[in-house]
């Protein structure tokens, strides 16, 4: 039992490997431990594939029978695209299963476990389990809220501009920072801006990291004002974008369409569409995980929107000045317990930059 810790965190390696690439399934590492020695080790590589516990099990063969399962999550016991893990591990002949944390869903949470011990398998749980729920904090929020987890990526300078007076904004943070902001790209299941980035910058939104792969693109834009002939609506990308919009016609949206975007309409207010309504639609889709990149209008809409639950904020050693453009709109905050606050505050330095992450508190911010 003393290895428990040791072989989980093998599983939990595993298991991040499946980031970005698993949903609406949650990533799940696991690894079959026989004499002190892994056998067979295995993850969720996407939806519809083999479960972590399968993978695991197959590599380990005969030599699975009587060996210990460790595994991130709660082995199911329900029937969806794949068979339930539970009938595998039994097949198999494992004597005892190790899992880092219960399923997040309320219809099959303890399932799984119970199916196995009435089977005459020991279990333990919770090994681990702070890391393996952090790992699976995306899934669970979208299953439980229905609204998927998101952060909100912020670059500025010590004064918190994001570009000088002309508009110059490349780069205020080092190559570091850029770096850990593809590791992100590639570890989400989408990338979020607002139609202002797209006018100003027309950026790609891939991820450029070798062996990575591009999250969906999602643009906000109320009332449609980027071209179709922005990066992101055209050529191999546009099959990856979804602009959301409170435009339903026109042929703008024909043209976009034609190109294979993807148009997502929603009630607009003064060509503002609201944000919680559009995270609902994203979470039906099976989004777990976004990464607001801006610009600093659409940042603030979603502070005042209470949809981010976490900020990750780049701070570089430059100062601008008050003619620069600032790193948020408007919060229409007064006083300054209506202030946004964060818990759980972690900073850490990235080349020259410092990077500030910490979750929302939810009950914190000024009222709409």
């Amino acid at each position: 039992m003393s290895d428990d810790p040791r072989f989980m965190r093998v599983a939990l390696r595993l298991a991040r490997k499946g980031l970005g690439r698993t949903s609406p399934n949650p990533p799940v590492g696991a690894v079959v431990v026989r004499d002190g020695r892994v056998v067979g080790a295995g993850y969720h590589k996407r939806a519809g594939a083999a479960h972590a516990e399968s993978a695991a099990l197959v590599e380990a063969g005969a030599t699975a029978r009587g060996a210990t399962l460790y595994v991130t999550l709660e082995p199911c016991n329900h029937r969806g695209r794949t068979p339930p893990c539970c009938d595998a591990i039994l097949t198999a002949g494992i004597a005892r299963v190790v899992y880092g944390c219960t399923d997040p869903n309320p219809s099959v949470t303890g399932g799984g476990a119970a199916r196995l011990r009435r089977a005459g398998v020991t279990v333990v749980a919770d090994v681990e389990s702070a890391a393996c729920r952090e790992l699976l904090r995306p899934f669970a929020q979208r299953i439980t809220t229905g609204l998927p987890l998101v952060t909100l990526k912020l670059a500025a300078t010590l004064d918190g501009r994001i570009a000088t007076r002309s508009g110059e904004s490349r780069w205020i943070t080092g190559e570091g920072a850029r770096r850990l902001v593809h590791r992100w790209r590639d570890e989400m299941d989408a990338v979020m801006v607002g139609a202002g980035t797209i006018l100003a910058d027309d950026p790609l939104l891939t991820c450029r990291r070798r062996g990575g792969r591009d999250p969906l693109r999602v643009v906000v834009d109320g009332r449609l004002r980027i071209p179709a002939t922005a990066r992101v609506l055209t050529n191999d990308l546009a099959p990856g974008t979804l602009v959301a919009t409170g435009k339903s016609s026109g042929s703008k949206v024909l043209q976009m369409r034609g190109n294979g975007v993807q148009i997502e309409t929603l009630p607009a207010a003064g060509g503002r569409i609201k944000l919680r309504a559009l995270m609902r639609r994203l979470a039906r889709r099976g989004v777990s995980s976004i990464l607001l990149e801006g610009g600093g209008d659409l940042a603030a809409a979603a502070l005042r929107e209470r949809i981010v639950d976490r900020v990750a904020c780049f701070v570089a050693p430059k100062l601008i000045g008050a003619d620069g453009r600032a790193m948020l709109g408007g919060l229409g905050v007064e006083r300054l317990r209506s202030a946004v606050a964060l818990r759980d505050v972690r900073v850490r330095r990235i080349g020259d930059d410092f990077l500030i992450e910490g979750d929302v508190d939810k009950r914190s911010g000024a009222r709409q």
